[in-house]
Parts: structure tokens; sequence; C-alpha cells
């Protein structure tokens, strides 16, 4: 991630940034998010990355390494938003493999979290479609920005499992178009 991609970021949440149950930048909140992320990363609170298209090259969306504990070998992967126009392509398992790949194969972890709101279906059934397999729902566990709690799902892939995750997602993205 860097600064240079605020202004496709920006171009690309615009159609999402405000559904209810999510906390996207907005696009004039964009650079400063990256901003954010970046302080953050120098820190060694979290790694972000923007998703960039193949075909063009162009920013389409991000996804973060967040609570990054090395001493119990465990990260969670989340704040991952893909534009629009690249969702359903295949896309996210994709990022997906590769993150978790390095995730087990490089940092060697014995589990990695996603963790959605509630309400988002979308993204419960996107992460379950990895491979993930639930935990359970950790309920009144965030403020919302209106006021409300949100509930979060929280999905994990443990070590043992990384094998056949892998080779489902490997065996998914061999018959995409």
């Amino acid at each position: 991630m860097h600064p240079s991609h605020a202004e496709e970021l920006a171009e690309e949440v615009a159609p999402i940034h405000d559904v209810w149950f999510t906390r996207l930048p907005s696009p004039a909140g964009m650079a400063a998010e990256i901003d954010r992320r970046l302080e953050r990363h120098a820190s060694g609170l979290v790694v972000p990355w923007a998703i960039r298209r193949v075909s063009d090259g162009r920013a389409i969306g991000m996804t973060t390494y967040l609570n990054i504990r090395p001493e119990d070998r465990r990260l969670e992967i989340g704040s991952t938003w893909i534009a629009p126009s690249a969702q359903g392509t295949g896309l996210n398992k994709e990022i997906k493999l590769l993150q978790l790949e390095r995730a087990f194969d490089q940092l060697d972890c014995i589990a990695v979290e996603l963790r959605t709101h509630w309400h988002n279906r979308r993204s419960r059934a996107a992460i379950a479609a990895l491979g993930a397999k639930q935990d359970g729902i950790l309920r009144h566990h965030d403020l919302w920005r209106d006021g409300t709690v949100r509930d979060v799902v929280v999905f994990s892939i443990i070590a043992p499992e990384w094998p056949t995750v892998r080779l489902g997602l490997t065996e998914h993205l061999k018959h995409l178009p």
C-alpha cells in the first residue's frame, strides 16, 4: 500500500463506502485511511496491501493483516474490500490464497482468523467458501458509528486444515475463466 493508491481507491470505494454494516473509508477519507494504515504498519501493528488488477494495474481494493500476535503464531486477515467490478471474479480467493500461504508457510502461523459483521451475509459466505470454519459469534463486540452494536462472526483456519484449504482454493482457481 502506498499513498499514490489513494485516488484510484477513492474512486473504487465510492459505490460501496456507505453500506451500513461495513467500515469502509469514504472517498474523501481514503488518503487519511491509507496514512493511518501505513502509520500502524510502521509501528508493527498491521500489514496493509492495496489490491491491484493485473490487467491494468489499477488499485481496486485493500486487505490487511491485523491483530498480529507472533508470540502466539496467529494473525487476522481483515479490513478487506474489493471494488464491485471485481467482486464474484475469484479475486478474493486468489488474494486470500496469497495471504494464507504467507501466514502458514512463511510466518509459521498455527491459526489465521477472519471476522465480519453478523449482517454482512455476503462476507460470511465468502469466508466460508475459502474453507474457513466458523468459531462463533462475539455478541455486542463493537460499538458502531451510529451507536448500534455489532455482533462479530469469527472464522478461522488452523494449521492442520491448511493443506486441504490450500488444495480447495488452488483447484477452484484452476477452473476460473
